[in-house]
């Protein structure tokens, strides 16, 4: 008895932990007042207009967009040939490339973004865009690969091999069979993929320069010199899309009926 009476005081509480600072960040987003604080100095929309007319949060969203899409469509383009290979063939030393395709999450993004700069960016002398876009292509990666192996391990090799035997080559087998049935965990190494790129902040501090940086380094940036509430209605409006992305996704694609 004493057991269901706690549950839902456990669950409200999990609740307001993963939902509370959204709540305050929405606040906070829609104050009057001149500072960003909560509880909010009265109802406002001026700052959540005052986003749109920051010129530089529109040149940084325009970057993040393209490196977010950019990038996780090269991830996928790597990716999706690297996990069949791995998932369908005896590959000598797949377990090491499984580490070496999984080391830029499995070392800190510090490293990795201080890593790049070092020894790709300044001695290839990279461009800024470029180098962000191959650092955001790498980050990407390993979640394309694994996301992709495991649906690749939950589709039965031998209905691949029926195809093959009725006729069709096994490009066509994997372009026909294959990839509809894995479409679920594309979808999902694109999500995970496109908001790991679109919230990557240590990498992109690193290898950011003038006129090129990223939405979130330009925040910080911002936040150094402004402490108004245009930060935190941009937060708020940048979680509304990634719900409105995920709602997108489950209402015209059946996200759920795949993953």
């Amino acid at each position: 008895m004493s057991n269901k009476l706690y549950a839902p005081i456990i669950l409200l509480l999990v609740l307001a932990f993963l939902i509370g600072p959204f709540i305050i960040i929405i606040a906070a987003s829609l104050s009057a007042g001149e500072t960003l604080s909560f509880p909010p100095q009265g109802l406002s929309l001026r700052w959540v207009i005052k986003v749109f007319e920051v010129e530089s949060f529109r040149a940084s969203f325009g970057i993040s967009m393209f490196l977010a899409i950019g990038g996780t469509i090269a991830a996928l383009i790597l990716g999706i040939p690297a996990s069949y290979a791995l998932s369908r063939y005896k590959v000598p030393g797949a377990e090491t490339i499984r580490t070496i395709v999984s080391s830029p999450i499995i070392v800190p993004g510090i490293i990795v973004g201080l890593a790049l700069l070092r020894y790709f960016v300044v001695p290839f002398n990279f461009g800024i865009l470029f180098a962000l876009f191959l650092a955001h292509t790498a980050l990407i990666l390993p979640y394309a690969v694994r996301v992709v192996s495991a649906s690749l391990t939950n589709l039965r090799s031998d209905i691949e091999e029926a195809a093959v035997l009725l006729g069709c080559s096994r490009v066509g087998a994997f372009f026909r069979v294959v990839m509809p049935n894995i479409r679920g965990g594309i979808l999902a190494a694109f999500i995970l993929g496109f908001v790991t790129s679109f919230n990557q902040v240590p990498v992109s501090l690193f290898l950011s320069g003038p006129g090129v940086r990223t939405l979130p380094i330009d925040m910080l940036s911002y936040m150094e010199i402004t402490y108004d509430p245009s930060v935190a209605a941009l937060s708020a409006l940048l979680a509304f899309m990634s719900l409105g992305i995920v709602f997108l996704a489950e209402r015209f694609l059946g996200f759920s009926r795949y993953v």
